[in-house]
């Protein structure tokens, strides 16, 4: 018997319950007219994902309750013959106040099935068990179309045997997978794995539905996929696109499908900074950007970033020249702005700098400080802060900001200077990879100039200035942050792997002193497994050194 199954991969918004069912209703129809017997939408996909504290607020439950009974009529309406629809909400169970991560199979406008997570992860970027009660002692959820049986699992359940090994147990030939799985270098590989090791290895095949999209810091990538009983890809949807595929099965072996092309570790990376600045902007409904140009790697590579996800009319640029600023570099941001036909001022703060230290003068003579030290440095970043801001009051334009994760990780950035704005597109991007990213788009098409990518970086906030005058190379910086920081490593760990313990010291000593700086930065996007954000939740206040 063959059937046909929809993976919708939509891009939801979290809160937006009529675009979000607006959204999953035309999927519907799409999939209707090419003949499906069943969608499957992921997880949360009716209010999208994570709604975090909104799941703390009864009125949220009884307004998604609301949305999905509108759903099911619209559904109805449409006299879908039999389509089986998978939706996923939350559930604020009234017997005992208890919520669920739930899916629901809508079937004529009826809610016949229903499964509840069991699964809740708790680490990283997830906050499940603040939210949700597990529904391990709950059945297990399967329903039949044209004779053959399908269960449901949501995410976290299959990274675990024994939620697929319920629903096997109950009868399931087809295990139908919703999910909002956020984006980090390497995942998708992890993925497949996780898939085999606990669903196919127990004789199912697989229909894996993820979300797409940029929430706050996360971005959901898609890239969903079908995975039959001998633990091959079948069918493979596109990376960071909202995507509607039919996979046809012949009972419960699915058929080879249309896969989409891969990306490199580059692209793929590349796409999601796209992605998270083009919805956060757009979803929180911004008119464009506002992005400091330097004339330096950062933000030329934070420039390209945003024209991709804007367009050009979207983004205006400012190069604020300081006493310090080398021809070069306002030559160079000149050239990019050209480049990608943004709309490009120069604003120099000499006068300004020169009249801050007018005002400060009679005051910071009178304090035991050395001349010329950072605190001129950091007035010169904080009046661009405030030129920038001013911008964005008037224009209602979001300013991006264009530190990255080295400079995070070392506090090597100033508060109110550098650092203000609305949105970090690179502050999960290492400065190594700055320059590989910046590689990847010129060869699209090359619109970094290359003086940028070869000259030695720098703030450009005293004579002569570079950033290796105060931190190791970045190879170096960068090797021992992502060792520390992203993977956990000890310090013997690191020094054992071979990097000079001045170095070693230098950077967890940094990394620890400037945590109070990162609690004040913007949000930006996530593309590593660990960032400075929601999965990294140190104390400022601490004594402890390892």
């Amino acid at each position: 018997m063959t059937i046909k199954i929809a993976l919708a991969q939509i891009n939801s918004t979290v809160g937006d319950l009529a675009g979000n069912s607006a959204k999953i209703l035309a999927f519907c129809q799409r999939a209707a007219q090419q003949g499906a017997d069943i969608v499957l939408t992921p997880e949360l996909s009716l209010v999208g994902y994570p709604p975090e504290d909104l799941l703390l607020r009864d009125a949220f439950y009884a307004k998604t309750l609301e949305a999905l009974q509108e759903l099911a009529l619209n559904l109805a309406a449409l006299n879908l013959q039999e389509l089986h629809v998978i939706v996923g909400y939350p559930i604020l169970r009234d017997a005992d106040a208890a919520r669920f991560n739930a899916c629901s199979v809508i079937v004529n406008g009826q809610i016949v099935a229903t499964y509840c997570k069991q699964h809740l992860p708790n680490d990283s970027v997830f906050d499940e068990k603040r939210y949700f009660t597990s529904a391990e002692h709950e059945p297990a959820c399967v329903f039949t179309v044209k004779g053959v049986k399908f269960g449901i699992n949501i995410c976290e359940d299959v990274w675990f045997s024994d939620a697929p090994l319920k629903a096997k147990m109950a009868g399931a030939e087809v295990l139908l997978v919703a999910n909002a799985s956020p984006y980090h270098m390497n995942k998708q590989h992890t993925r497949h794995e996780v898939i085999h090791k606990n669903v196919v290895k127990q004789g199912m095949s697989v229909v894996y539905a993820n979300l797409v999209g940029g929430q706050d810091e996360l971005v959901f990538d898609g890239h969903s996929f079908v995975m039959n009983q001998q633990g091959e890809i079948c069918a493979q949807l596109p990376h960071f696109e909202e995507d509607l595929q039919i996979v046809t099965f012949d009972g419960a072996t699915p058929l080879p499908g249309k896969f989409a092309p891969e990306l490199t570790l580059e692209g793929q990376i590349y796409q999601a900074l796209v992605l998270g600045v083009r919805d956060y902007i757009q979803k929180n409904g911004f008119p464009g950007a506002i992005i400091g140009l330097s004339g330096g790697v950062d933000s030329a590579l934070t420039l390209a970033i945003a024209v991709d996800a804007l367009g050009a009319d979207k983004v205006r640029t400012v190069m604020m020249a300081s006493p310090y600023t080398a021809e070069i570099s306002w030559l160079d941001a000149r050239d990019m702005a050209q480049r990608l036909g943004v709309a490009y001022d120069e604003i120099p703060i000499h006068e300004c700098f020169t009249a801050f230290g007018h005002s400060l003068t009679p005051v910071l003579s009178a304090l035991p400080t050395l001349p010329g030290d950072t605190t001129e440095e950091n007035i010169q970043a904080r009046i661009r802060g405030t030129m920038l801001m001013a911008l964005s009051n008037k224009s209602g334009a979001i300013v991006l900001t264009t530190g990255n994760k080295s400079e995070m990780a070392v506090g090597y950035c100033t508060l109110y200077g550098d650092m203000a704005g609305g949105f970090a597109v690179l502050k999960d991007i290492a400065k190594t990879w700055v320059y590989r990213l910046c590689a990847y788009r010129n060869l699209i098409a090359e619109i970094i100039p290359s003086r940028i990518l070869t000259r030695p970086p720098s703030a450009e906030l005293r004579p002569d200035q570079t950033d290796q005058d105060s931190l190791p190379p970045y190879e170096v910086l960068d090797a021992i942050m992502q060792l520390y920081m992203e993977e956990n490593k000890s310090i013997a760990d690191i020094l054992a792997a071979g990097y000079q313990a001045k170095d070693v010291d230098q950077i967890t000593r940094l990394l620890k002193i400037n945590e109070y700086k990162r609690r004040q930065s913007s949000v930006g996007v996530r593309v590593t497994q660990r960032g400075f954000g929601r999965d990294w939740r140190y104390p400022i206040t601490s004594k402890f050194r390892a």
